[in-house]
């Protein structure tokens, strides 16, 4: 007997119907002879509900609170589901988080899993039940309820795969698996047969929605199989892996993209050696995720450096900045918003030079200016005026040939 450990997100229980529906699959690989742990999200826009609910309470709620109440979204799903179940004639009991045995670290609103002590978990399986667990949330060793970040439903399921020794993680969604680039977006959008870790978790950082980028680095530090699938279709999904199937020897296997940037720019920075790690040690010591990076030397022998976050965090941003001028010693700050961010991605990139100067020149002949440019072995990213986004994944996805992959895998 093996042991599957399978995720429905938010779309896919949105509904009593969708819920008995997410019943019958979990019977079908329980009547496989398997064990079966389920981690679920809340049902469809519950969470936003909750969040909407707090802010007209508070502009700022207490982030502990906001963990006690965005965690009840998650509760409502696993019972649900556990009585679907039971209904139909199958032993079935649901976890919360804590129940579960996650243990978080203390950062409420984005914590990561320090611990899971699964003994609880083996012994109902045991027992034959279908153990059913909630997404997203855990607690602190001191018994404080936390959640791990939106998506975080994801990491719970690898996590538990890990910890459990799961022969595989099934990850199911409403799309049919990883795509070149968002089919909403890109009609000529085509799913992947296969991708590798290191692709996914590249894709997922940079905006590719399908995947948190916590449960891809679980899934490749603990060698985690894993599947992304459709909630509804009976169809291949994708597989996320060491070393992925070459469709088509394509070298650049994914587009990658989210609006919502905003550049950073300081200026008069003193030029010292300790400046840019005293800045950046500040902001993140207040959780604040900086993406691409650029500096540059002044005439005056002064430093300007610019930096890019997402727009939500925007204000915390210049708070902390602001609150520390006097340790920091800079001039001035300017923003400038409206922006979003473009990547290519691809394990190919690595043995083929010319990449980079390639998607520049396509983004050039479309009249697309790049504001900000980051580069790793297997992506570049260029940041670019929000209103050129979609035309500019629509001009690379055709420039580097993505929609070659047959549409039936």
């Amino acid at each position: 007997m093996g042991l599957i450990v399978q995720k429905f997100g938010g779309t896919s229980v949105g509904s009593i119907e969708r819920i008995q529906n997410v019943a019958n699959r979990v019977i079908e690989e329980k009547s496989r002879g398997n064990g079966v742990v389920v981690v679920v999200s809340a049902m469809g826009k519950t969470t936003d509900q909750l969040v909407v609910m707090a802010n007209e309470i508070s502009a700022q709620p207490s982030k502990r609170e906001m963990d006690m109440l965005l965690t009840t979204g998650e509760q409502i799903t696993i019972s649900l589901l556990a009585m679907a179940l039971i209904e139909k004639g199958y032993d079935a009991i649901s976890f919360t988080g804590w129940q579960a045995g996650i243990e978080t670290e203390g950062i409420h609103g984005n914590a990561r899993i320090l611990n899971i002590s699964e003994s609880k978990i083996r012994g109902q399986l045991e027992k034959g039940k279908i153990v059913i667990v909630a997404g997203f949330q855990g607690v602190t060793e001191d018994g404080s309820i936390t959640t791990l970040g939106r998506g975080g439903s994801d990491t719970t399921a690898v996590a538990l795969a890990a910890a459990l020794h799961a022969d595989k993680c099934d990850i199911y969604t409403d799309v049919t698996g990883v795509f070149t680039t968002d089919p909403r977006y890109v009609k000529e959008a085509r799913q992947l047969l296969s991708v590798s870790y290191d692709e996914m978790l590249e894709l997922a950082n940079l905006g590719a929605g399908v995947l948190h980028p916590r449960a891809v680095e679980y899934a490749k530090n603990y060698h985690v199989a894993l599947e992304v699938r459709s909630s509804m279709e009976r169809v291949r999904g994708t597989i996320i892996e060491e070393e992925p199937k070459m469709e088509q020897n394509l070298v650049v296997r994914g587009i990658a993209f989210e609006d919502q940037i905003t550049r950073v720019s300081i200026l008069g920075l003193p030029s010292s050696l300790t400046a840019l790690s005293t800045i950046f040690t500040t902001l993140a010591n207040n959780h604040i995720n900086v993406d691409i990076i650029i500096q540059s030397t002044t005439a005056e022998q002064t430093n300007n450096l610019s930096f890019s976050i997402k727009t939500s965090d925007l204000e915390g941003t210049l708070q902390v900045l602001e609150s520390n001028k006097d340790l920091l010693k800079y001039d001035k700050v300017e923003t400038e918003t409206g922006l979003a961010k473009v990547s290519i991605v691809g394990s190919g990139m690595i043995s083929n030079p010319g990449v980079a100067a390639e998607m520049f020149e396509v983004l050039a002949n479309s009249e697309i200016q790049v504001k900000m440019v980051s580069t790793s072995e297997i992506k570049v990213s260029a940041v670019i005026e929000d209103s050129n986004m979609v035309q500019a994944v629509e001009e690379l996805h055709s420039a580097f040939e993505l929609s070659r992959i047959p549409v039936n895998l």
